[in-house]
């Protein structure tokens, strides 16, 4: 993965998603799209900063939603893409194999053996 993004001013940000400047600047003290800074404060815009205020845009005037609307979905949004992370891993760590799950004689129980790990198998 490369490590060189393309960033934006606020300027160039606001021509590409047809917004004023100072419309991004209040949605950053919002939370609702958060560009990086440089040292000196100033904004830098991602592609996906861009396509979040595109979205943001036709939410508002497409769709009719208010700017406490397009917040709850902004951040259920976000809350749902942690939460399949967060389930995908889950789902990789229950399919890596364990152990095995054996029948003990004359009994009820069902137990999970595991080999034992860092044992020699030859005996001394």
């Amino acid at each position: 993965m490369s490590t060189e993004r393309t960033t934006y001013v606020i300027s160039v940000a606001a021509e590409l998603s047809g917004m004023h400047a100072q419309t991004l600047r209040t949605y950053d003290r919002m939370g609702l799209v958060t560009p990086e800074r440089t040292s000196g404060g100033g904004r830098r815009y991602s592609e996906n900063d861009i396509s979040m205020l595109r979205e943001i845009q036709s939410l508002s005037q497409d769709q009719g939603v208010n700017l406490a609307g397009i917040k709850a979905i902004i951040e259920l949004k976000r809350e749902n893409e942690q939460l399949k992370r967060e389930n995908e891993q889950l789902r990789r760590q229950v399919a890596r194999p364990k152990g095995e799950i054996v029948h003990v004689p004359r009994s009820t129980a069902v137990v999970m053996w595991q080999p034992r790990r860092g044992r020699s198998s030859s005996s001394s």
